[in-house]
Formats: structure tokens, C-alpha cells, sequence
């Protein structure tokens, strides 16, 4: 049996007024108003339309129905006497003469209101996605995410990139997070791991000859949930180009990306080329993090010499950091709740003082400073009604950067929000010392080639320069305080390879053992290559202005990285575990 609906429940208007129609959807609500009058709501993939049911018959055979139940409506479209102008079809109504149900909602009570579901506890929202999704503004959002889909893949195709899709099943590879395993059949004892991402792969089919690759592709990380990070999978537009450098690389970017923010996203300015460029250490310097919103115009300044011996205790501890902050007249009570969440968010305290219109320092520390204001008004640059923000001690800077933040977004006029800000983090270090481990490591990338390559390596191995002052050609996209993605020009000699592994006590055949497909292509003669990958999450999260990442997924999992719709993960039956040559330890309590 076919349903052959002659409109969507999106598309009637006022011309229509006359025609028989068939719609289809579910019936959204029906309002009784007498025994011979009723109002129903039927809703589609593509709108809401109302039908007016005038006679008893009519009207019993809606109350019969329960809501969310499909049905069908065949009847004569007419002009509304009450006119709804939020409506696309708020001119008309249809009139029923036949109304068949299709698909039974065998509950009365649903676990939320439909186009109240984003209001539901979360856990709800994802047992019932399926119905969650059925919310126009939720739905909206997934629509949005396919549209940017296919402009970013029509935008890569028509820049002479080709779209390759790369192994899910591959081995494991140490890129920074867990990897999910994936027990062999065929090879007892042996594991598969789900790609973090296609990182080797797309470095391979460059060293194969092809020239532009891209792909939408799925990346597998065992990781915890953030606002901005989905645990388990996640999305990506993943790009390589052979023969290229970090700017052949901008150059795309900077031409792909503006004219998809300024046609889908809440607003309609976005960076035009090229994008600013901050170096790691500047950004860090001058806004506290890596990852700057460059909508807002406060900056970081510098205050240990000003104001570590001004006699206020935790100044003691250096550095000290200050954001200056003009035009401010809120009161003490905001001031406080404001910087008790900048503590909560960075974890370090922060202190204040305020110019008045005279100029003279009131509240928080503003007795210490008063002795020395005219030296703190030179080197932070205050004038009148100008607020300090400062922090001090280890933390000082992450403290600064969220100060930064936080004020930036809350104080009026600091802050040009509706634009899409786009910013390229460039130099990072090449190495870092580990918290973990307390030894020198991988700061980001291990296939990043060292800006200086091979001879920078060599002074660093004998010790004519430290190799935390080594930079990586690898660079950072970031958007609205957003990191989308990270790149860089890969390391694509196996000699240098070699000698960047090394410093982090890795050998040759270490790296042959762990690499071995892509150290031994790169011994076939490799081209030069470079790439970046930015989040289609993230992306689409940024576009629609939601502040969690789980909005702009069909069927995210929750935080604890459970699908509590489907039951993943699950336990598997025994017969299973021993197909796959595998024991289930027990823990302690013998469970």
C-alpha cells in the first residue's frame, strides 16, 4: 500500500484555496471545541498545516486517534478566517473528508512534549531520539548540517580535490587520545583499532600520487565529553595537497570556508582572506590561550614588575597578569558572581580593582594600588571608570585567558559578536615536557615537519640549542574562540623523521615498528605535503549558535559516552567472546 500525498504539510497557500488534497504526517494536536468542531495540527518533514474537522463524525474520528500518530487527509483547501502569519500555511485550512491512520502512537503519554523537547532532561532526549528529533528546531539543525555537508564537498570538488574514503578497520597508532579496539576473528590474540583519524592514510595517497585529496571522514577517539567535543566519533572535512606548503593550505581554507559561514550561520559576516596569523607564543601572551575569539578586544597585558611588590600577598607569586577593561559600570555584586566563575572555569583566583570618574581606585585591592597609581596608570594605560582584572602565580595566565573571555562576552561594547572570526595559530612547539611522565614529548603532531628540518634537529641533539625552543610547521585553524582544526606540512623524510623520534627516545626501529607503511613509502621518494581537518561538528555547532556539539548530531551519545537508545555498549553473549578468542575479566567484587 502506497500513501500518494499530493502536497507536503509546508507548501499550501492561498492560491490553493479550492483544490481536493491528500496530506500525510502526524497528527501534532487536536483541539475538541464542540461536539461537531475541532481543530487538528498535522505536521510533516517540511511544515504544519491545520485542518478543520465540522462535523461530529469527523470530529470523533480525530479523538479516536492518539497524537504522533501518522495519518492521512484527504479534503478541500479553503481561506482561514483567523489568519496565522508565523505560519507559511497560516492563510489557509483543509477540510476533511477521509482521514485514515497509517502508523498508530500506541502510547497516550509521550515522555515529552514534540515541539517542547529540547526543554526535557537530556538522558530523555537521547533514549527518545527518535521523537526528540521529530522537533522542527531540532530537526532543523540536522538539516543545516547536510546543507553545509554538501557546500563544503561542491566547494572541494570544484578546487580539483577528489573524495577518497579511507580504512575503518586499521591498526593501532599512538595520535595522542585511546584508541577503540576491534577484537580479529582470524588472528587470535590480534586487535583492529577504529582510525583517531585518517592521518597516515591521506600521507600515503599522497606518497601514491594523487595530488588533492578530501574526504568527510569519521574519527574514532576513546575520550571524555566536552561542550565542544562528542566522546566516541566525530566528523571532519579531512584534505591533503601534494607539493604544498602552510600557505597552499590557508589559501583553501580561506576560500572555502567564509562563503559557507556567511550563507548558513546566525550571521552574515564572516573573516575575508587571508585570516589573521598569530604566532603560539603571541597568542598566548596576549589572550592567555591558543585559541582566541577574536571578536572581543581585550587583551592580556603584563603587570609582574608594576605590581609584585605593591605589598598584596599573592602578587608575591609571579607573574602577574592584567586585563584592562574601559566603560565599566556594573556593580559589586555582579563583579563578584563574574569572577567566582572565571574561578570555577580556570581554577585560579581573581582580583580587582576600578578607577572612579576621578580616576582614584575603589574596591578589591584598590588600597595597595593607590600608593603606586600613577606608576600602575602608566604601564597598564587606565584612565577613568577603566576595571583591572588580575591574576597571579602558576595559573596566571589560563586565569587571564578566561578573564579575557568572560568579561569581554559580558560587558557591553567589547565585543562584536555577530561575525564569524576566523584565526590561524601558527608556530606551535614542536616538543613539550610531559606532565605525566616529566620528559620530553610530542607536543602535538609527531609527523609535523620541524620548521628548520633536519638541521635543527641535529643542534638539538647536540645540545647546541634546547628543543622546547623548536617550532613545528603546524598551525591551528580557530573560530569565535573555537579551535576547528589542526594541520600542518608533514614530515615526509624518513631521515628526519628518524632524528625528530629520537628526541623523545624513539629509534629508528621504533619507528619502523610503529609506522611501518608510511616510513617505508616515504623511503619510495615522497612529495612534500601538508593538510589540515576541520570539525564538521564543530562547524555545524558554530553555524546554528548552539553551545553543545550532542545538538547538531543525529544520534550522539551521551556523556559517558553510552548510547542509551540502542544499549551501547552491551554485553555479548559467550558464544561470541570465545569466536573471538576473548576472556571478560572480573573485577574485584567477582563482577
Amino acid at each position: 500500500m502506497t500513501q500518494s500525498r499530493t502536497h507536503t504539510c509546508g507548501e499550501l497557500r492561498l492560491s490553493d484555496a479550492g483544490k481536493r488534497v491528500k496530506l500525510c504526517g502526524w497528527m501534532e494536536n487536536v483541539r475538541v471545541v464542540s461536539a461537531s468542531l475541532a481543530f487538528v495540527v498535522l505536521r510533516d518533514f517540511y511544515g504544519v498545516t491545520q485542518a478543520v474537522a465540522e462535523t461530529e463524525e469527523m470530529v470523533n474520528a480525530f479523538k479516536a486517534i492518539t497524537k504522533e500518530s501518522t495519518i492521512s487527509i484527504e479534503g478541500i483547501v479553503r481561506e482561514r478566517t483567523s489568519k496565522n502569519p508565523k505560519q507559511p500555511t497560516g492563510e489557509i485550512e483543509v477540510v476533511p473528508e477521509r482521514v485514515e491512520v497509517l502508523g498508530r502512537c500506541r502510547y497516550n503519554e509521550l515522555p515529552f512534549q514534540i515541539n517542547r523537547s529540547r526543554d526535557a532532561d537530556e538522558s530523555q532526549r537521547l533514549k527518545y531520539r527518535y521523537l526528540d528529533l521529530r522537533n522542527p528546531e531540532v530537526k532543523n539543525n540536522i538539516v543545516l548540517r547536510c546543507q553545509v555537508t554538501a557546500a563544503l564537498r561542491q566547494s572541494m570538488t570544484e578546487r580539483g580535490f577528489l573524495e577518497i574514503t579511507t580504512p575503518i578497520l586499521t591498526a593501532s597508532s599512538p595520535e595522542g587520545a585511546r584508541d577503540y579496539l576491534v577484537p580479529a576473528r582470524n588472528h587470535p590474540g590480534k586487535f583492529y583499532a577504529l582510525p583517531q583519524a585518517p592521518q597516515q592514510f591521506k600521507q600515503l595517497l599522497m606518497t601514491s600520487g594523487f595530488d588533492r585529496y578530501f574526504q568527510m571522514a569519521p574519527c574514532f577517539r576513546d575520550e571524555d565529553a566536552r561542550a565542544d567535543r562528542s566522546p566516541g566519533e566525530f566528523y571532519q572535512l579531512d584534505m591533503e595537497m601534494a607539493f604544498a606548503a602552510q600557505d597552499d593550505v590557508f589559501a583553501v581554507i580561506e576560500d572555502v570556508l567564509p562563503p559557507v559561514f556567511a550563507k548558513y550561520g546566525l550571521y552574515s559576516r564572516a573573516s575575508a582572506a587571508p585570516f589573521t596569523r598569530i604566532p603560539y607564543k603571541e597568542a598566548m601572551e596576549t589572550y592567555g590561550t591558543d585559541k582566541p575569539d577574536l571578536r572581543i578586544d581585550l587583551k592580556v597585558q603584563d603587570a609582574t614588575e608594576t605590581l609584585s611588590g605593591c605589598g598584596f600577598a599573592p602578587f608575591a607569586e609571579t607573574p602577574v597578569k592584567a586585563v584592562v577593561v574601559s566603560d565599566f559600570h556594573e556593580a559589586r555584586k555582579w563583579i563578584d558572581k563574574t569572577l567566582a566563575s572565571v574561578e570555577v572555569v580556570s581554577g585560579g583566583k581573581a582580583y580587582w580593582f576600578r578607577l572612579d570618574e576621578k580616576g582614584q581606585p575603589v574596591g578589591g585591592i584598590a588600597k595597595f594600588v593607590a600608593p603606586i597609581l600613577d606608576k600602575v596608570s602608566a604601564a597598564l594605560g587606565l584612565k577613568p571608570n577603566d576595571f583591572v582584572a588580575l591574576s597571579a602565580g602558576k595559573g596566571a595566565l589560563k586565569t587571564a585567558g578566561v578573564l579575557v573571555k568572560t568579561l569581554g562576552a559580558s560587558v557591553p561594547g567589547h565585543m562584536d559578536k555577530e561575525q564569524y572570526s576566523f584565526c590561524w595559530i601558527v608556530d606551535f612547539p614542536m616538543y613539550e615536557i610531559g606532565e605525566e611522565s616529566g620528559e620530553l614529548e610530542f607536543c602535538h603532531n609527531p609527523f609535523s615537519m620541524p620548521s628548520g628540518g633536519l638541521d635543527v634537529l641535529e643542534r638539538a641533539h647536540r645540545g647546541e640549542i634546547d628543543p622546547l625552543t623548536i617550532t613545528a610547521d603546524q598551525y591551528d585553524l580557530v573560530c569565535n574562540g573555537v579551535e576547528l582544526s589542526s594541520g600542518a606540512v608533514r614530515n615526509h623524510d624518513p631521515e628526519i623523521m628518524v632524528r625528530a623520534f629520537e628526541l623523545v627516545r624513539l629509534g629508528e626501529d621504533d619507528v619502523k615498528a610503529k609506522f611501518p607503511a608510511m616510513y617505508n613509502a616515504f623511503c619510495y621518494g615522497a612529495p612534500p605535503h601538508a593538510g589540515i581537518a576541520p570539525g564538521l561538528d564543530r562547524m555545524v555547532m558554530l553555524l546554528s549558535g548552539e553551545e553543545s556539539i550532542r545538538e547538531v548530531i543525529p544520534f550522539p551519545m551521551n556523556k559517558n559516552a553510552a548510547d542509551v537508545m540502542m544499549g551501547a555498549p552491551g554485553t555479548v553473549t559467550e558464544k561470541q567472546l570465545q569466536e573471538l578468542h576473548i576472556a571478560v575479566a572480573k573485577d574485584k567484587d567477582g563482577e
